[in-house]
């Protein structure tokens, strides 16, 4: 178990020696209050992850060795540097008008005034991740050749409603337009922009990795290139999902601290805790052994979106939706060792 982590151990142990050495840098005799806050960010993020991991174990599963290493290392740096540090300042950039250099200027030395136009942008951000989440959940349960479920009442009917052609996409609009709806006529437009961008985003990176997939079916022998654009595809799919995932997190962190320093600090060291879980997952065919985890994480991704909504209103606290995504996976966790001991009592009934 421990070679999983390891090399999230010793991240975390430099990125505390960063925040130490940061906060003293910053604010003289700061540096424990840092690494303080660093480590309750951390948590945040692998709290908040469990179900990113489970479902990004599912992807991984399909994919080579040589891609599997590749997420872990320039997964990491993507989503830690791009999605969680250079992200924001690009947000902020855009939608404010302003140059990224003077928005990470702003960052260091004018949090207040930073927080304030990253505020401004939590609606349409949290809009694209709810939208290409809520395309993710209504997938899995719409899937026509899926057998086994969880929920089964529930999951049935969802089931059912792949006769609708275009059920996802309807649903992500419908969800979309009940926002809107509710929003003040300012920033309605952006929502908008941004909630049919994680539709269109959702639909043809998944388009392309199904695509590649049945190409891959087709033909006995695959040509290297074939093999390396599949492996860029599901590389691509996975860390869209990480950026789904992990927006509600970079924004919450704010609540903690506005150093984007720190905050950097302490998402990294729970996005390389997040990375290491999938791995083991996969090596140890976690999914294989409990067959309801997938089905737990989806529907934490389907409560996640639904919040990511209703964030755009109302103020939804990340413990509230790190709860509930724990209570289904350990819920679905459960409930697949009693599926297990069931059949093991019933192959020993039959043996006998």
């Amino acid at each position: 178990m421990i070679r999983y982590f390891t090399g999230s151990i010793i991240v975390t142990l430099l990125g505390l020696a960063a925040a130490f050495l940061w906060g003293e840098h910053v604010h003289n005799g700061t540096g424990f209050t840092c690494i303080y806050i660093a480590l309750i960010l951390g948590i945040l993020e692998i709290s908040l992850s469990f179900d990113n991991a489970v479902v990004n174990a599912m992807k991984l599963e399909k994919m080579s060795e040589k891609w599997r290493h590749r997420f872990i290392t320039w997964g990491i740096l993507i989503a830690v540097f791009g999605m969680r540090f250079l992200f924001p300042l690009l947000v902020v950039s855009i939608f404010a008008g302003i140059g990224i250099l003077k928005v990470f200027n702003m960052a260091l030395n004018d949090v207040d005034q930073y927080t304030h136009y990253l505020e401004l942008t939590h609606a349409p951000i949290v809009t694209f991740g709810g939208a290409f989440l809520l395309m993710l959940f209504m997938d899995y349960f719409t899937e026509k050749e899926k057998s086994v479920h969880w929920l089964k009442p529930i999951e049935l009917k969802i089931q059912k409603l792949n006769k609708i052609r275009g059920i996802c996409t309807l649903t992500a609009l419908l969800a979309l337009g009940i926002t809107l709806n509710i929003l003040p006529l300012d920033i309605r437009t952006n929502v908008l922009i941004s909630g049919i961008a994680g539709i269109i985003t959702y639909l043809a990176v998944d388009g392309l990795a199904e695509w590649l997939e049945k190409r891959q079916e087709e033909r006995a022998k695959l040509c290297a290139d074939t093999v390396k654009c599949s492996g860029i595809v599901g590389f691509l799919y996975l860390e869209l999902i990480d950026a789904s995932f992990s927006l509600d997190g970079v924004l919450g962190a704010f609540a903690l601290s506005q150093d984007i320093i720190i905050i950097t600090i302490g998402l990294f060291i729970g996005a390389m805790f997040v990375r290491s879980l999938t791995i083991m997952l996969v090596e140890k065919k976690t999914l294989d052994k409990f067959l309801y985890l997938e089905h737990g994480a989806h529907w934490a991704i389907g409560v996640l979106a639904v919040l990511m909504f209703a964030s755009t209103v109302v103020e939804v606290p990340e413990v509230v939706t790190g709860t509930l995504g724990l209570i289904f996976i350990v819920s679905a966790f459960v409930s697949s060792i009693i599926h297990n001991r069931h059949n093991k009592l019933a192959e020993d009934v039959r043996s006998d």
